[in-house]
């Protein structure tokens, strides 16, 4: 089992962490149960001492975004066991770039990795067994995929629910639980049927939405949005679009693909020739006259949308204004949205009604509040000081790194001197071949060339600091709102702001909103010193941990 790879700690037993893992395929609580009595055997079978388990329920091994595997590659970093055993290397991890990142991971923390089904964990096992993983998922992916087709063609339901129907669950002749079945539920048919009359008559979904949820009316999802009603014409979601309501199933219009940065799946149009489309009269919903006036209403409405102007949604665009995207109502957690041409309102109060935070806030007033309050906290001292301090740091390290190069030249001139002087005594001594010339040549060329960089790089005193260092920060701050404002710096200057922010809370407080930064430039405005101390604005830390990152943004008010 490779007992010398195991660290030498005589003062204690080993502490074992055991990590198991159940995916949503194994669908049993005991599961988990199982894996830890084998750990445990094989703990005890090599006199360690069990330190703590890690578990992750119903979750899959393709992704790395797991509480307890987080929390475990965290107290590997925080030196809290010094042996990890799992039932196999798959429980894990299902993904090759994962496993080997973990692995690389624990060996740099000096904590060797055991399974019961493969020992010690070696190069070896990570390479063999993190692409067998890789290709089980592939096909388990593709005989899925292949099973949902083959119960869309029979008219059934490849999974989910879907609003104004219900799912069946029948006891078949043979003893077996009917998959797939679904009817038609009476009341939530009857607000499908609404939603497409009120949309037919001219209400727009926004309207539509806040009028359900002010009757209380259940949505698919609790309560109303315009999205949920509008949705997708191109992915044939939202109520306005779903075809089963026609008596029409369309399946695979998408297919999902991880996004291997952030763990989370992104759609993709399929072809229209992939499609997949049964007929189903009995689920029809809509009679055929009101769903053809539906869609007529909507094609206008997109043709009136692009004769404005308006770009198609999903085409990649820069935000239109600076903080575009990043206003968080502190009420709800919604959207704080444009509301008209000059103002910024929550979402959830307009589009679903389901906030009281009416509160608006002018797009200009909330750019100079933003602004004037990072200029006033970018100029306290501490925060000049750690800029001067930065800036030295990197002056020092490219300077040492023009310092390497200069010194590897020269050694490297100093070896081509040498070898045309070789070749000088050689032909003095009446040794010569047509090769010398071609050679000499060459070596001539090399030593101009290293000259030259030589005399590009010429040394000198390194400057530690620029005696002006301080003003000139001071003025790069000063002329924030100018960088903003002029044409040929504002995507830049708009771009490094909105780099270093997550998101922007309205708060609403009294007759005002209060504004809060979350993001790193948050947390480096928390450097600042203040004056007053009754003055200090509240700044806080969470300690909730991302997907083994680090930790969430800072939390500053401005």
């Amino acid at each position: 089992m490779g007992p010398s790879s195991v660290p030498n700690r005589k003062a204690r037993p080993m502490r074992a962490a055991i990590y198991a893992r159940y995916s949503t395929d194994l669908q049993s609580d005991s599961s988990i149960e199982d894996q830890h009595r084998l750990c445990a055997r094989l703990i005890t079978s090599n006199g360690w001492r069990e330190a703590e388990t890690y578990s992750d329920r119903g979750l899959s091994g393709a992704s790395h975004l797991r509480p307890a595997y987080q929390r475990l590659l965290e107290d590997a970093r925080g030196n809290a066991f010094d042996i990890v055993v799992a039932e196999g290397l798959d429980r894990i991890s299902r993904d090759q770039e994962h496993i080997a990142a973990f692995f690389k991971q624990m060996r740099f923390q000096g904590i060797p990795v055991f399974t019961v089904a493969e020992g010690e964990i070696s190069e070896l096992h990570i390479g063999l067994k993190g692409t067998m993983s890789s290709l089980f998922l592939k096909d388990l992916a593709q005989k899925t995929h292949r099973g949902l087709e083959g119960r869309v063609r029979k008219g059934k339901s490849a999974g989910g629910v879907t609003f104004g129907y219900d799912v069946l669950r029948q006891m078949q002749a043979d003893g077996t639980l009917a998959t797939g079945e679904r009817a038609i539920n009476p009341d939530q048919a009857e607000v499908v049927r609404r939603i497409l009359e009120d949309y037919k008559n001219g209400l727009s979904p926004r309207a539509i939405a806040s009028t359900l949820n002010a009757e209380g009316v259940p949505g698919p999802r609790g309560t109303w949005g315009a999205s949920t009603i509008y949705g997708n014409h191109q992915r044939g979601t939202g109520i306005l679009n779903n075809e089963l309501y026609i008596g029409r199933l369309v399946w695979n219009r998408q297919r999902f693909i991880k996004d291997p940065a952030t763990g989370k799946r992104q759609a993709r149009p399929n072809p229209p020739d992939a499609w997949v489309i049964e007929d189903v009269p009995h689920l029809r919903i809509v009679d055929e006259d009101l769903w053809d006036a539906v869609k007529a209403r909507q094609l206008q409405t997109r043709n009136m949308a692009i004769s404005d102007g308006i770009k198609k949604l999903g085409r990649a665009r820069r935000a239109r204004h600076l903080f575009s995207g990043m206003l968080k109502c502190g009420r709800c957690g919604g959207g704080f949205v444009q509301v008209g041409s000059q103002f910024y309102g929550c979402a959830s109060v307009r589009n679903k009604g389901t906030c009281d935070n009416r509160l608006t806030i002018r797009r200009e007033d909330l750019e100079a509040r933003i602004l004037s309050g990072l200029k006033e906290q970018l100029l306290q001292p501490d925060l000049i000081a750690e800029y001067v301090r930065a800036y030295q740091e990197e002056f020092n390290r490219l300077a040492g790194t023009v310092r390497k190069e200069r010194a590897q030249n020269a050694r490297k001139l100093a070896a081509v001197n040498r070898q045309i002087d070789q070749i000088v005594d050689a032909i003095a001594q009446g040794m010569f071949h047509i090769s010398m010339k071609d050679k000499m040549t060459a070596l001539e060329a090399e030593k101009l060339r290293l000259e030259q960089e030589l005399r590009e790089t010429e040394e000198e005193s390194p400057v530690l600091i620029h005696p002006g260092l301080a003003d000139r920060y001071r003025a790069q701050v000063e002329s924030l709102e100018g960088a903003l404002a002029d044409p040929q710096r504002s995507v830049e200057a708009a771009d490094a702001i909105r780099s270093l922010l997550s998101e922007i809370r309205l708060v609403p407080e009294a007759d005002g909103l209060t504004i809060e930064l979350v993001g790193e430039l948050a947390g480096l405005l928390g450097l600042g010193g203040i004056q007053n101390a009754n003055d200090r604005p509240k700044a806080v830390c969470s300690t909730s941990m991302v997907a083994g990152v680090g930790f969430e943004p800072t939390t500053f008010r401005l």
